[in-house]
């Protein structure tokens, strides 16, 4: 397994006071903490709400607050006093991004609105996260990751054609807002740059929630057909889904005609010279005999049998894992992704890095995501000095 840990760190002289909570913001902020940049957590007294979603807990903290806040330092200030209030103005005027996601009216009561961050430190490269957008009747409305996936009709393209609407598993609005948010701080530190001058950058659950679907809206607009639930197939390309085998399922991805013909070549089947499969318009059209035809084909065989047939025909396919055979698949293992590292307050730690790499090495675990408050006496002398 790659060990190495990339000496590129892009942002090594930037300095982020992140206030956000939960996951999107956090994990904008972890972007740029992985790319060097001098992360400060300012949390709420007690600390961000996310460290207490558990459990599991690791080291006391949830999964997810782990996941979203490494190489990190935590300072507490309550906003709502003055004293902490003027302690936190102090800092942004030596700050190169001020990250929050509040609800609309909030930064302004507590004076962390873009105005009052910008008259300190004009060239602030200013981030917003919010649920819905700066316009619209929901513009003060919380959200959170469901809410937006039923909202942007992410939900009723997931879970199978006659079953109710499904969330997708994973935090995919939030973590797509993160990541949104970190291109949009890294766009406009580039711009500051060119220019001198700071911005202000705004993304939204919504906004990302709506990129995720892009070709069912696009498809919808255009056709005036509404996308339904497709389990794990796609609307337009057949064979893309499961097929059954002896003792479980294989995804089977033929995403042109050749490897089509090659997946008939693979099951002694001669369907890829018959009209009403020879083309992938024609496969979609025909999809219900298509799919009995392959399904019959593939269920004798068990998934390991399968994978090594079309993998000698050069079929793309893959077994369907659950979470222990993932993080046990030897591909995952090689690439480095999950790497151990020294967490202090738990026994075993395993980190997963960021999903890049520079001349093969990914960017270093520094340190783990911080105790509550973790790095006041530190931050506060700081800024006395």
């Amino acid at each position: 397994m790659p060990s190495q840990e990339s000496p590129i760190q892009p942002l090594s002289e930037t300095r982020v006071l992140d206030l956000s909570q939960n996951l999107a913001g956090p994990y904008a902020a972890q972007i740029l903490a992985d790319l060097g940049a001098d992360v400060i957590k300012i949390e709420p007294p007690g600390g961000d709400p996310a460290r207490a979603w558990g459990p599991p807990f690791i080291g006391g903290q949830s999964p997810l607050f782990q996941a979203a806040n490494r190489n990190k330092r935590s300072l507490c200030l309550d906003l709502k006093t003055p004293a902490d209030r003027h302690t936190l103005h102090e800092m942004a005027a030596d700050c190169d991004v001020f990250l929050q996601a509040y609800r609309m009216g909030v930064p302004e009561r507590l004076g962390v609105d873009y105005p009052t961050i910008r008259a300190i430190r004009p060239e602030v490269i200013y981030a917003s996260v919010t649920a819905f957008g700066t316009e619209g009747p929901l513009r003060e409305a919380p959200g959170y990751d469901p809410l937006l996936q039923a909202r942007s009709g992410l939900m009723s393209i997931t879970g199978e054609p006659d079953g109710p609407p499904s969330r997708v598993g994973a935090s995919v609005v939030d973590l797509g807002t993160g990541m949104w948010t970190a291109i949009g701080i890294l766009g406009a530190l580039r711009e500051r740059d060119r220019t001198g001058c700071g911005c202000h950058v705004q993304s939204s659950l919504l906004d990302t929630s709506l990129a995720w679907m892009s070709y069912h809206l696009t498809s919808f607009l255009a056709t005036g057909t509404v996308p339904g639930r497709q389990g794990t197939s796609i609307a337009m390309i057949a064979p893309y889904q499961a097929f059954p085998c002896a003792d479980g399922e294989v995804m089977i991805a033929a995403g042109n005609d050749g490897i089509f013909q090659r997946l008939c070549e693979a099951l002694d089947l001669p369907m890829a010279t018959d009209p009403d499969f020879g083309t992938n318009e024609a496969r979609v059209a025909h999809r219900p005999r298509l799919v009995a035809k392959l399904a019959e084909a593939t269920r004798p065989h068990t998934v390991a049998e399968l994978i090594d047939l079309l993998g000698r025909h050069r079929v793309p396919c893959a077994p369907i894992h659950d979470v222990a055979a993932a993080v046990s698949d030897p591909q995952a293992r090689s690439t480095g992704m999950l790497r151990p590292a020294h967490h202090p307050e738990a026994d075993s730690y395993v980190d997963v890095a960021l999903p890049i790499r520079w001349d093969g090495q990914r960017a270093p675990f520094r340190y783990p995501p911080p105790g509550v408050d973790g790095h006041r006496n530190e931050l506060l002398s700081t800024e006395e000095d």
